[in-house]
């Protein structure tokens, strides 16, 4: 090659791992050895090349200009675009990416953002704004296509490896892992970006040229194909101790802690299954605007939803996670992890007096709780009132950690080990896609029953909603306000505002409505207007689509706005 091409060549971050795979720490071994054939010939060494591959080159690395990790620059991203957090700091443009077009108030007085949204991002679209630590758009490209080229790495190796005991089991393990993750990389970058690429070994000029871009729907459909490649791979095992010994060291032991644990190969396929269902449901619209079930969204980069799409993920959330599954977790530990408690989280980020935090929690998250929400009193206080001359003014703090009331789930902890970051879906998360495609197939009653169990797992002490007889417009509301309350800081608010019309221009049928704002100045409203008028879909990152430019007909741009 002689082009620099990020996609391909991140993957040299940190690959090159110690021989002796260990179960409570990431085994990093010497960086320096020249080459991963030298190192990986035993199945420790491929151990501990798959597991660094995943924990520190797709959840680590690259990301120290805020916070430290995957979970807490991207995902801080999506919160913020969805309006569940504020910011006022200069890193990365976290307090002018979330900031909408204009809003209106309740008395009618309108206010308009100088520097609107999309005209941020692309301005700072840039090589040398990444380099300032300026490029929004930059970090979650450069995790995923590390994380993806690790596994290509990781499956290259796997004919030099002599195993000991049932060696078609532990293979399988290692290209499960490799699939599921590979899965994993591609929903994250097309469920994202406008367009993307497909690399399928480890230079990255295989299959697909490495410049040849392919629309965000064209990756998806590569990340269901290996989701549905690591469930077929996970029926081949048929020594279950050979295959607990590699998955158990794969996932570091201190991840194997509360909901995370030794998935067995039916709890891992009903994550794949909760995984298809989720690419299904983030990447087309289902509008719910101003309380409209039936509102039209006329400038999209997708589509909207259809009844087979609703009957689809219905199938594969009823095949999805159950309640006790183990799932793939993070936590963070006290030394040689992924992520630090007090940095590795946008929730760890949020913790604490909002006037000192980093991210601050919106008033349009607050007013999702129901009224008595147990959750809400556990985690929230009112002792002081951060003041945004525009749109993030706030009369709440997270606390860190809780008011530890008994069996009241915990938003945020900056203590080692006491947060759990639900890294792929979750029990709550296959729930309420249960619930919402129940209702919008007409089975309104089932759904809303979904609605209540998540509320009784969350130990939320509210009173159900199920047997209320709610209308479409009424069971839509509460599955929204629960999916906004239960599912933040899980990498998805965004795109559940994205697909309910929200991010979209009013002008285009889009906007969100009913709104509650607190100004600097005192007032409180609670029926504003809001016009965010976001891009839907990102344009590449500029490190790639710059040095690497593309050579098929798909545009690195999206041309909709």
């Amino acid at each position: 090659m002689n082009k620099h091409k990020l996609a391909s060549l991140i993957f040299f971050m940190a690959v090159f791992f110690g021989t002796v795979a260990c179960k409570d720490q990431l085994d990093v071994g010497n960086p320096n050895e020249p080459t991963v054939e030298q190192n990986v010939t035993t199945q420790s060494g491929l151990v501990s090349l798959a597991q660094g591959g995943v924990y520190i080159n797709g959840f680590y690395n690259g990301d120290g200009w805020l916070g430290n990790s995957y979970f807490s620059l991207p995902w801080g991203y999506n919160e913020l675009l969805a309006d569940n957090l504020g910011a006022d700091a200069s890193n990365n443009q976290i307090t002018t990416v979330g900031v909408p077009d204009y809003m209106i108030f309740d008395d009618g007085t309108k206010v308009t953002n100088p520097s609107p949204s999309i005209g941020i991002l692309r301005t700072y679209n840039s090589r040398p704004a990444t380099g300032a630590g300026n490029n929004p758009t930059y970090y979650q490209w450069l995790n995923m296509y590390a994380l993806n080229n690790s596994c290509n790495v990781v499956l290259s190796q796997l004919d030099n490896i002599t195993f000991t005991g049932d060696a078609t089991t532990k293979a399988n393990t290692f290209k499960a892992w490799c699939y599921w993750w590979k899965g994993y990389a591609y929903a994250s970058i097309g469920s994202m970006y406008y367009s993307g690429l497909i690399i399928e070994d480890v230079s990255g000029t295989n299959s697909v040229s490495n410049s040849n871009y392919v629309l965000h729907d064209v990756i998806i459909e590569k990340s269901n194909e290996y989701f549905k490649l690591a469930a077929t791979t996970l029926d081949g095992i048929s020594t279950i101790s050979d295959y607990n010994e590699v998955l158990g060291q794969l996932i570091p032991e201190f991840c194997q802690v509360g909901n995370g644990g030794v998935l067995s190969p039916e709890m891992w396929k009903r994550s794949i299954n909760t995984m298809l269902a989720r690419n299904i449901l983030v990447n087309k619209l289902s509008p719910f605007v101003n309380g409209n079930p039936n509102a039209t969204i006329t400038k999209s980069s997708t589509t909207t939803m259809t009844a087979s799409d609703w009957n689809e993920v219905l199938t594969y959330a009823t095949n999805g996670i159950k309640e006790g599954d183990y799932v793939f977790t993070g936590r963070s530990a006290s030394a040689n992890g992924f992520f630090t408690a007090s940095g590795g989280t946008a929730a760890s980020l949020t913790a604490g007096v909002n006037t000192t935090s980093t991210f601050k929690i919106s008033e349009r998250f607050i007013q999702n709780f129901k009224p008595g929400d147990k959750r809400f009193t556990n985690n929230f206080v009112q002792t002081t009132t951060y003041k945004n001359n525009y749109s993030f003014t706030t009369r709440h703090s997270l606390v860190d950690g809780g008011n530890g009331e008994a069996g009241v789930y915990m938003y945020g902890s900056k203590t080692v080990g006491e947060y759990e970051v639900f890294i792929g879906g979750s029990y709550e998360e296959n729930a309420l896609m249960l619930a919402e495609a129940n209702i919008r197939l007409g089975n309104i009653n089932e759904g809303l029953e979904y609605i209540d169990d998540v509320r009784d797992y969350m130990g939320a002490g509210v009173a159900p909603v199920a047997g209320t007889g709610l209308s479409l417009t009424g069971a839509l509301t509460e599955l929204v306000k629960e999916r906004r309350v239960a599912l933040i800081f899980r990498g998805l608010s965004f795109f559940d505002n994205r697909r309910w019309g929200w991010i979209y221009d009013i002008s285009n049928g889009g906007g969100s409505y009913g709104n509650t704002v607190a100004t600097a100045g005192g007032a409180i409203f609670t029926n504003t207007t809001i016009n965010y008028n976001f891009l839907d879909y990102w344009d590449v990152p500029a490190d790639e689509s710059v040095l690497n430019p593309s050579t098929s007909e798909v545009p690195t741009k999206n041309p909709n706005f």
